[in-house]
């Protein structure tokens, strides 16, 4: 019951997605059938079911689909090229191989936003120390202020995006860490 709704749904507002077919290729389509053919094959299921919701007439196709695989990854599938900042994940630029001399470059962000102790422990602000400070109390400002530790996964993290140039020991005048370069308290 609740499938025959879903496409009289889908077939009323197949005008709405013709202009959608137009845009995405029918590479995006041959995708999707491939994904579902994948978990058919894994599965063992075989159906009778539409096609893809995109085409502007809806048509019954013998295919080796699984039905749970349907009409949901189509449609997801149709329309992730048209949203693309949406289904983005960060990443982290580093350039591995440089055009100019084939060498790994450092991340300069880090360098700004970070500060690498000789032991190899990274320090950091508070996430949100600068931002809307009118409404945050003293308290939280001072908690905020504060200069904390990365831990460990960070810290390997920020180690790979940075060359071997920022990880060497420098001496500064009156330097405010500089009982904190080495430490003393690790157990062997």
């Amino acid at each position: 019951m609740a499938a025959c709704v879903f496409a009289r749904a889908v077939r009323a507002t197949s005008g709405i997605l013709r202009p959608v077919n137009i845009l995405v290729s029918s590479a995006c389509q041959n995708y999707a059938k491939n994904v579902c053919l994948n978990s058919v094959l894994s599965t063992g299921h075989f159906g009778l079911i539409h096609t893809p919701v995109v085409s502007s007439a809806p048509r019954l196709v013998t295919s080796a689909r699984n039905p749970t695989c349907g009409y949901t990854a189509t449609i997801l599938n149709s329309v992730a090229p048209l949203l693309p900042n949406v289904l983005t994940v960060p990443v982290r630029t580093l350039t591995y191989c440089s055009a100019r001399k084939g060498k790994r470059k450092t991340v300069k962000a880090v360098i700004h936003r970070f500060l690498r102790l000789h032991s190899g422990l990274w320090l950091r602000r508070r996430s949100g120390y600068k931002k809307k400070l009118w409404k945050k109390t003293a308290a939280r400002k001072k908690r905020l202020r504060e200069i904390v530790f990365c831990n460990k996964t960070q810290s390997k993290l920020l180690d790979k995006m940075t060359t071997s140039f920022w990880k060497r020991r420098n001496w500064y005048a009156d330097d405010p860490y500089q009982k904190y370069h080495s430490r003393t308290n690790l157990k062997v």
